[in-house]
């Protein structure tokens, strides 16, 4: 009896500390996490497209979260969203730009945090017109309430959003892979890659054939002009600054001959006309230093024919069958269209006769990105065959230079749903979220808080 009373004793506060321990084990798990910040959000928005910040899931519940990420799943298209509180784990500035980069995909992106819900998106997966719309619609009809307003947003982006969600890759990549593998051990793949590769090369030589007409015309009349010019370096009248601004067209002239010489495909014709622009720019310059006039501000070429040289005022114009939007003109197009009268528009030869450049197809995207800037066209085409076709991620040409227009290599050459890491266009995302930096919600130019439309095409702070 007094050894089992020993082992009693010796037993009870081991027990209990065991007890104890166990007890703060369960605390330990069932208590919330803390936040690690942007870290833990990519990871579950890469595997699962919703992350709820545990702070959060008082307002936004498990159960929520798993049904909105069911609907992801089921959607199958790359919508990721995360809930975040407002705190300084989720800073405002760059935190659109921040998750973009740490989930490395392509795609479409909504984050509420505190009482504010914003949304962005690569050009590849859904316009920022569209997704400013649609977030801003749920955002107003759901007030404060996190579930509705995201469920409606995922339902309305998902009908519009390009591309595979990240999920599907994941649930068929084990079947694929290996039936893959096998393919690829055949002479089969490699014919099919070939033939593929072909065509493409015969496609991009056909449009350069084409481009190259058209980009020959404007080169012609460019020199045309220079050699019309009444300007002499050495005369008299002639200052440096003259001298700079005809120096200057002559090297345009010269770098937009010997880049056509070397264009390889459809892509290298927007540095062609990218020079060209400058060159008139430079030739409208010197014209007003010679006759004393103010100098001309820096704007794009004539919409209807960028061989008029830049524009000088804006015009309301509607192509045919299409809405009325404010284009850029020459002083001569304005007139005519001021007196009712139709603008002198550029002409290209299709396989239906002559027909406006916006009207030619795809294939002019990158003469027209040169003289225009791949983000304005867009707009300016819209309902033409050649902005239909800038609308959609085949718009490839628009681009290639870097600049985070949209380019030629857009996203790396990543389409929606795929991976491109940091390799995306920053202006898509912003700087920061609520104060419209960047490209963001900036509360003045598009929908306010009354739901007003405005002219600016962007929404505010969704928040209070």
């Amino acid at each position: 009896m007094r050894t089992v009373l020993r082992r009693s004793r010796a037993t009870g506060p081991a027990a209990v500390l065991a007890a104890l321990l166990g007890l703060l084990m369960v605390l330990g798990l069932s208590a919330p996490a803390s936040a690690s910040g942007l870290n833990d959000a990519a990871d579950s928005m890469k595997k699962v497209q919703v992350y709820v910040d545990p702070s959060m899931s008082s307002r936004f519940s498990k159960d929520q979260a798993d049904r909105l990420a069911k609907k992801l799943k089921d959607a199958d298209k790359p919508i990721f969203i995360a809930v975040l509180p407002a705190s300084d784990a989720y800073p405002t500035k760059n935190l659109f730009g921040d998750l973009r980069t740490k989930v490395g995909i392509v795609g479409v992106y909504g984050i509420w945090r505190g009482d504010q819900f914003q949304a962005n998106s690569d050009a590849k997966a859904l316009s920022k017109a569209a997704t400013d719309r649609i977030a801003g619609a749920a955002f107003r009809s759901n007030p404060k309430d996190i579930d509705a307003t995201l469920t409606e947003f995922v339902d309305g982006a998902a009908k519009q959003t390009k591309g595979e969600g990240p999920q599907h890759s994941t649930s068929i990549a084990w079947v694929l892979i290996p039936v893959l593998l096998i393919v690829l051990l055949g002479v089969g793949v490699f014919l099919l890659f070939r033939r593929a590769r072909k065509r493409k090369e015969e496609r991009a030589r056909a449009e350069l054939a084409q481009l190259r007409t058209v980009v020959d015309e404007d080169i012609t009349a460019f020199g045309e002009e220079l050699d019309r010019l009444d300007f002499s370096p050495g005369a008299p009248g002639a200052d440096d600054a003259q001298r700079a601004d005809y120096t200057s067209a002559l090297d345009s002239y010269d770098l937009a001959k010997r880049t056509m010489d070397e264009a390889k495909g459809p892509e290298d014709v927007r540095p062609v006309t990218e020079a060209l622009e400058q060159g008139r720019f430079a030739l409208a310059t010197l014209a007003a230093r010679r006759e004393g006039r103010p100098l001309p501000e820096r704007r794009v070429p004539c919409f209807f024919d960028p061989r008029h040289g830049p524009s000088t005022t804006d015009v309301t114009w509607a192509p045919e069958g299409g809405a009325p939007r404010s284009v850029p003109a020459c002083a001569d197009d304005a007139a005519r269209i001021s007196l009712g009268q139709d603008p002198a528009v550029r002409t290209v030869e299709t396989e239906h006769g002559h027909q406006p450049y916006w009207n030619a197809g795809p294939a002019y995207s990158p003469w027209a990105g040169g003289y225009f800037g791949g983000g304005m066209l867009p707009g300016l085409l819209v309902g033409t065959m050649l902005g239909s076709a800038l609308s959609t991620p085949g718009y490839a040409y628009a681009g290639g230079h870097g600049d985070g227009g949209g380019g030629y290599d857009d996203n790396g050459g990543a389409d929606a749903g795929e991976y491109s890491g940091a390799d995306f266009d920053p202006s898509d995302f912003g700087n920061d979220f609520g104060d419209g930096d960047g490209g963001g919600f900036d509360g003045g130019g598009g929908f306010d808080g009354g739901g007003d439309f405005g002219g600016g095409g962007d929404f505010g702070s969704f928040g209070d």
